[in-house]
């Protein structure tokens, strides 16, 4: 065996080794969650409504009984108003078991200081002491198909009019 082949069929079986690991790594449902749910945020701030729906499982129901149309019409009705925030994750905890994943952490939100809407919205999440929980789902076999199945925050209530929303 020549030296040349051998320097490449090693360099070649250790560039193999790191890539599935850094591939085992990244395609970990832990990892997927976490940045599925990150990407979700960006989506949100950046009001791409396209890729924002596709974040949303096509069953999405949260805890008020709100379905997929519902939140993403109220997401663009909401998000038209806040312009220039951003929407920090802080603390998250990650959980999965099989296809299942959950996400829980607080969400701050930063920027557009003189929006009024900005400051009621910003006040609001501040005020919550308990997490929100974003449970996904993995859709198929690939590692990187998971959707949002569903919202909670138990201390979160969502009014309508004078209306409290189960």
């Amino acid at each position: 065996m020549s030296n040349s082949f051998r320097v490449g069929f090693y360099g070649g079986a250790i560039l193999a080794v790191v890539l599935g690991v850094y591939l085992t790594r990244l395609w970990s449902s832990e990892r997927q969650i976490d940045l599925h749910t990150r990407h979700l945020l960006r989506s949100l701030e950046q009001r791409d409504w396209q890729k924002f729906s596709s974040f949303l499982a096509p069953d999405y129901r949260d805890q008020w009984g709100e379905d997929r149309a519902f939140v993403l019409g109220r997401a663009r009705q909401v998000f038209s108003y806040l312009r220039g925030i951003e929407l920090r994750p802080i603390d998250p905890v990650l959980h999965s078991s099989g296809r299942d994943g959950s996400w829980e952490g607080r969400i701050e939100l930063t920027g557009a200081k003189n929006s009024e809407l900005a400051g009621m919205v910003k006040e609001r999440l501040d005020n919550l002491r308990t997490p929100f929980r974003l449970n996904w789902r993995q859709q198929s076999g690939k590692p990187w198909d998971w959707q949002l199945v569903s919202v909670s925050n138990n201390e979160l209530i969502l009014r309508e009019g004078n209306e409290a929303m189960p």
